[in-house]
């Protein structure tokens, strides 16, 4: 008797498989079940299965090279949906320990398709000045520089401040202004002797490690909160008057993580593709 009911749950579970979609459309829909309603971007109407694994679902939106024209812009205006893709970072180091630091080169290696700033909104007040007020504005990243050191920073947009000094966006026009980049750390991240700004231990060397002024011990011992400050440019490439869309490229300056104030703070350089929208 027993056997009936395990037979009957057992050919429901493979029918529910046999009648399942081969893939799942992973496609965005308005109100009106219109299923392409994001201009620009051709996930909108990728099926899950397309996407999934390949590193898609991190490229910012798209409009047509060469694309041209004005999109007017002031106070009471919003900008909305600014992506940033990072494609290349480089960090200063010094190649050998009688050569002056340079950028170079990076690898990033965490995390691999979970890099871009999206969603990003604002208002726009003046001639043209754009004010971040929140969105996915930062991602947490690691790259790996040529000396095998591996620094990890936030790449950020919070608190952008950006300043076109114009009434309209078109083909040429650059935003310029500054970034807030919060720390790596929280208060409550342990280091790896339990040492934090909140909680676990103050000096894990012991009373002995109290003594003298070594500034290496008191900087590992005692955890700092610090912020940082970043610089940031937009340059505008491509413009869909139509759609109210833009495109172009971003470079960014900022400093790596200091773990806390314990280690140097290293300069970065982003850059990479830029995408947004007036509205």
């Amino acid at each position: 008797m027993l056997f009936r009911p395990l037979l009957a749950l057992v050919l429901a579970f493979c029918l529910t498989f046999v009648a399942a979609p081969s893939s799942v459309s992973a496609a965005i829909t308005d109100g009106a079940g219109n299923s392409d309603f994001v201009v620009g971007n051709e996930r909108s109407n990728a099926r899950f299965g397309n996407i999934v694994n390949t590193g898609r679902a991190n490229d910012c939106p798209t409009i047509a090279a060469g694309s041209s024209g004005s999109i007017s812009i002031g106070s009471g205006d919003t900008l909305s949906d600014i992506c940033l893709q990072p494609t290349e970072v480089l960090v200063k180091v010094a190649p050998t320990k009688r050569k002056k630091a340079d950028f170079a080169k990076t690898k990033i290696i965490s995390p691999s398709n979970n890099t871009t700033i999206e969603q990003v909104f604002g208002d726009i007040s003046g001639s043209g000045a754009f004010a971040e007020k929140g969105g996915i504005d930062f991602q947490l990243i690691t790259v790996l520089a040529p000396n095998g050191e591996e620094v990890p920073f936030v790449f950020s947009a919070k608190d952008m401040q950006v300043d076109s000094n114009s009434s309209s966006i078109s083909v040429g026009t650059e935003f310029k202004g500054t970034t807030r980049t919060p720390s790596y750390r929280t208060s409550n991240f342990l280091d790896p002797k339990s040492r934090a700004l909140t909680t676990g231990v103050d000096y894990a060397q012991g009373l002995v490690a109290l003594g003298g002024d070594d500034k290496e011990l008191q900087t590992e011992n005692v955890k700092r909160y610090l912020d940082g400050k970043g610089q940031i440019t937009l340059s505008v490439d491509s413009v869909d008057a139509g759609s109210n869309e833009f495109a172009g490229t971003f470079v960014a300056l900022q400093t790596a993580d200091t773990d806390m104030g314990s280690k140097e703070a290293r300069d970065l350089k982003i850059s990479g593709v830029l995408y947004g929208r007036k509205g």
